[in-house]
This record gives C-alpha cells, sequence and structure tokens, in this order.
C-alpha cells in the first residue's frame, strides 16, 4: 500500500528557522518513501481578524513566499504536490459532511481555540472555533495515512483519527455496499519528527521562536541574508558559563540548550558530539562555528526564495498544476464520500 504523506503550512508571514528546522526539512526527508501532498492552507489563515493575516495583496504575498520556501529548501514539485488549499473545492466540501460526524464536546475540548481565542471567545469566528475539522478533512479528503506533526497539532491529529473512525462506524454498511471493505478513511498515523522541533527565541531561550515577537532579532527570517544571520547569531542571548562538555550541563540554561540544538539540528550531529568538540570553550568561538554553518546552510535558500518570488506567475503555475493534481485524488474521495453518505450525483 502507498503511504501518503499530507502537511500544511500556514501563509501567515515570514518564515523562521523554526519552521524550517521544525518542519520543512522534514517535509523534504518525507520525499524519499512516501508520495507527498504539501499544501499552503490560504483557508486557515483567515480564520484570525483580517488585520492578523494582512488582507488579500499579503495573503497572495504570504502564500507565493511558502511555496517558494518548499521549492528552495528541497520539495520537489513534480515529484510530489505543492499546491494552495483554497484551489481544491474537496477540502471544504469534505469539512461540511466530517461537520456533521464530529460533536461538539470533541472541538471544546481542544486546547488551541482556547489559547487563540482568548478571553473574548465569544468574539472568536465560527472558522477559529471550526479549524480542527477543516484540518480532518485537509488530510482525509487525500486519505492520507501520514501526518507530520507538531507538539501543538497533535490534538488536531487525534480529533481527525476520531472523525475518521466515526465516519466508518456511522456508515459500516453503505461503505461495504459500495465496494470499499470495512473502513473508508484510514486512521493517519503521526510522523514523529526528530530533535530540535522547538527553536526557542535568539533573544530568550524560554519562548518559542516566533513572526509576531517584536523584535527581529529573536529570529532568524528564511528570507534573511548571509550578513544578517551572522550578525543575528553573533548577538543571539547566551550566559556567561563556558559550553559543558556533556548534556546534562545544559539543564537550566535554556540559551545554550537552544544554540546548541540549533546547531546540532544544521549539522546533523547529536548534541553530545558538539559538547565533545565544543565543551569548555566560550560563546565567541562557538558562535563563529555556527554562523559559518548557518549561512551556508540558509543563504542558499534565502537566495532561491527571492529568485522565486521575483517570478510570481511562475509559483502561481506550480500551486496551479500542483491543484490540479491534488483535485484529481480529492475528487475521487469525494465522488465515494457522496455515494456513500447517499448524495445524488451526476455520473
Amino acid at each position: 500500500m502507498t503511504t501518503r504523506v499530507f502537511s500544511g503550512v500556514q501563509p501567515t508571514g515570514n518564515l523562521h528557522l523554526g519552521n524550517y528546522l521544525g518542519a520543512i526539512v522534514n517535509f523534504v526527508k518525507l520525499q524519499a518513501d512516501h508520495e507527498c501532498l504539501y499544501c499552503v492552507v490560504d483557508l486557515h489563515a483567515i480564520t484570525v481578524p483580517v488585520a492578523v493575516w494582512g488582507g488579500p495583496d499579503e495573503l497572495r504575498r504570504a502564500t507565493r513566499e511558502v511555496t517558494a520556501a518548499f521549492i528552495a529548501s528541497g520539495i520537489d514539485p513534480k515529484q510530489h504536490i505543492i499546491f494552495n488549499q483554497s484551489q481544491v473545492a474537496g477540502h471544504a466540501e469534505l469539512a461540511w459532511v466530517l461537520n456533521c460526524v464530529a460533536r461538539l464536546g470533541w472541538l471544546n475540548r481542544m486546547t488551541q481555540f482556547k489559547e487563540k481565542a482568548g478571553k473574548d471567545r465569544e468574539n472568536a469566528s465560527v472558522g477559529l472555533y471550526d479549524y480542527p475539522v477543516l484540518m480532518a478533512s485537509d488530510i482525509l479528503v487525500y486519505r492520507a495515512t501520514h501526518v507530520p506533526v507538531g507538539e501543538d497539532q497533535k490534538q488536531h491529529l487525534e480529533l481527525s483519527r476520531d472523525i475518521a473512525q466515526k465516519f466508518n462506524n456511522d456508515f459500516s454498511e453503505s461503505i461495504a455496499a459500495n465496494g470499499h471493505g470495512d473502513t473508508f478513511f484510514p486512521l493517519p498515523e503521526p510522523v514523529i519528527t526528530g530533535p530540535a522541533t522547538r527553536v526557542m527565541s535568539l533573544r530568550d531561550g524560554t519562548k518559542k521562536m516566533s513572526k509576531s515577537d517584536p523584535s527581529d532579532y529573536s529570529r532568524i527570517n528564511l528570507t534573511d541574508n548571509a550578513d544578517t544571520i551572522a550578525q543575528k547569531i553573533r548577538k543571539a542571548k547566551t550566559d556567561p558559563e563556558p559550553l559543558p562538555s556533556e548534556e546534562k550541563g545544559l539543564e537550566n540554561r535554556p540559551e545554550a540548550d537552544n544554540l546548541v540544538g540549533i546547531y546540532a539540528a544544521l549539522s546533523g550531529k547529536p548534541k553530545s558530539a558538539l559538547l565533545a568538540e565544543f565543551g569548555g570553550a566560550q560563546f565567541s568561538s562557538f558562535k563563529s562555528s555556527l554562523v559559518d554553518l548557518a549561512v551556508a546552510k540558509l543563504s542558499p535558500i534565502a537566495h532561491e526564495m527571492k529568485r522565486l518570488t521575483d517570478d510570481p506567475a511562475h509559483v502561481d503555475r506550480i500551486l496551479i498544476e500542483g491543484a490540479e493534481r491534488a483535485s484529481a485524488i480529492a475528487s475521487q474521495t469525494m465522488d465515494a464520500v457522496k455515494d456513500i453518505v447517499g448524495f445524488i450525483r451526476k455520473r
């Protein structure tokens, strides 16, 4: 059986090192052994107020930027599928059917809605509340078997599995009668990513790296040039102690742990090997090595992203072609779902 991976990234502003190491690097690796669909989830982007996602021009710009980041990082749009969510009607269409399968009690338990809505929950959009059902639809419309998820999305993937299971149970007789055997939707499995998926702020090692931090020095943007990358790493917060020789020595030293974790992720070496090499050294020499590594790894991505975003028509063609290929898969799923549920459709 073909293993099919689906994952999406929101087009909401500057992508940074945390997005790259936490998600995109793993997307690239998964290409070797899976059929992959990578989606720019623009329908999810508009669940928050317009002032947050920036309006139509910003949405178009950010959608192209995420697409460029995928390609510049090594995702092959010919071998796999890169597209934006709104071009494939099956996402929204299946979401309605799944809304009628999902239960309010399940959505009420979603912690991310509570965090994003804050105290003014009554004023949050229905879309923000219903976001996890659309995410389930994103995955299930391709009958994806595997989903790379970060810590903050694990609960939503569990919900996707619950919705798939309930659909399979509710319509079990119709699923069998339509020739699909015992179940229609697979229960998607999480792809657990390795270390350094949580990249912390360069200004505060206790906070996650974020595009919303007012200080640009808190993050390395994927669009930063070599000089900017070097400057941000040199200015990154550290502590006065030299680097330890063992991982245990990083405990209660969040900034040191973060920089060692970034080095480990970019180099592909374990932290233990780096500490054996740099243990006892001052941060100045460690940072110099990290600058060389980060510039070598990241500045070619920034250069290629600029080349791609300077040609928006080319990026749009990639998205359109990807959407056509994604739609071919999604429409097969939707035809089957309509027959299973009992909708009369054009043959």
